[in-house]
């Protein structure tokens, strides 16, 4: 088994096509596929902010459900757009707003394709993946080592929305702790959610947001090989969107 690890695309649909082909998958249908076999990985985190959303959406689909060809795991704005297809009275901010705007500007039929599209994807995502074959597991905002095994409400917590302590930020941004300089696992754990300029290996850990959305690049890390493959983000730089880590 191959696969790459996607980070948070956040709608930036171009970008995910060119890491796709410099990754060296080739479309077919409504899909890509690797020559290879490898198997692409979405880390959670597929829409919001970014330009283009719900062709994100409609990809991963065809990719993940459709053609059974990759895997997705859930990431707290997939979370959240997921809670307002259903019909729950969610606050559109912090980029929900966004999709949202792309979603009503679509005709009836196409709302319900899409709704129905993304609400599959979700209930049918594991909460994380453990991938023995390659020693590696992939959470959207990382997992404790303890953790690894568990789908209980605290892991839920954890892995869609990080090692948050309940404390903010002046700027509203939740203070996390960091956990990845506790893990002492051997697996690779691959995450994302927290925006960094450069992927963060402490451990046997890599944080690969390389926050295409706020201007930086859409990465990838591949497994066996432990290969970090990015393309530069065509968005504007949002300097302060980045955490810089001890």
């Amino acid at each position: 088994m191959k696969i790459d690890v996607i980070g948070d695309v956040h709608g930036c649909f171009k970008e995910l096509l060119e890491l796709l082909h410099t990754l060296g998958y080739e479309q077919q249908e409504n899909s890509y596929i690797h020559p290879d076999g490898r198997i692409p990985v979405f880390l959670g985190d597929i829409t919001d902010r970014g330009p283009d959303s719900l062709q994100v959406v409609q990809l991963v689909y065809e990719m993940v459900v459709v053609h059974n060809k990759a895997h997705y795991v859930p990431g707290n704005h997939c979370n959240k757009l997921y809670r307002f297809f259903l019909g729950n009275n969610v606050q559109q901010r912090y980029g929900l707003e966004t999709t949202v705007a792309e979603y009503k500007a679509l005709s009836d039929a196409q709302q319900d394709s899409i709704c129905n599209q993304f609400i599959t994807l979700y209930e049918q995502a594991p909460l994380y993946l453990n991938l023995p074959e390659v020693n590696a597991v992939i959470a959207h905002a990382g997992i404790k080592e303890s953790y690894i095994g568990r789908t209980d409400k605290k892991v839920k917590t954890f892995v869609l929305y990080g090692d948050i302590t309940g404390k903010v930020q002046a700027d509203g941004r939740p203070i996390r702790g960091d956990w990845a300089k506790e893990y002492t696992g051997n697996k690779w754990v691959v995450y994302g959610h927290t925006p960094v300029k450069e992927a963060r290996f402490i451990n046997k850990t890599v944080n690969i947001d390389t926050g295409c959305v706020f201007g930086n690049a859409l990465s990838a890390f591949r497994l066996p090989e432990e290969q970090l493959v990015s393309v530069p983000s065509s968005q504007p730089l949002v300097e302060e969107k980045f955490s810089h880590f001890e």
